[in-house]
């Protein structure tokens, strides 16, 4: 499982939520080996007064947190955060300047899925990849 927030200037992320969230979820099914069709992403499009961030970035710059069930080795995520580093530049001309990612892990009881605690689902995909 995993849950993925993208924050970024209005302007600039309305006008490529599709294309990011498509170039997200090929990177999370190619490193996280997610099952195509579990795509979770929300997009947080903040008004220049709601979003500061420091010198040196565009309006372009953007925030992917993601958040995991516990299991994936560290290889396993460092692969998916520099697919998402050249995968974004290289679709959608985003600097790697302009991009900041972090990962979360929680372990599986602490999430809650369908009516059920996430250590008692049958997933049809592997976490320790």
């Amino acid at each position: 499982m995993a849950q993925i927030k993208i924050y970024g200037n209005k302007s600039s992320l309305d006008k490529i939520k599709a294309a990011l969230s498509d170039v997200i979820h090929s990177c999370a099914v190619e490193a996280l080996k997610l099952p195509a069709d579990k795509r979770f992403h929300r997009f947080l499009p903040l008004d220049p007064g709601d979003f500061y961030y420091p010198a040196g970035r565009t309006e372009q710059y953007i925030i992917i947190e993601i958040s995991l069930m516990e299991g994936r080795s560290v290889e396993t995520k460092k692969r998916l955060i520099k697919l998402l580093f050249q995968q974004i530049n290289a679709g959608l001309g985003i600097s790697e300047q302009d991009i900041e990612i972090t990962i979360t892990e929680t372990p599986r009881h602490n999430w809650g899925i369908r009516g059920r605690c996430g250590d008692e689902l049958e997933l049809n995909y592997k976490l320790e990849v």
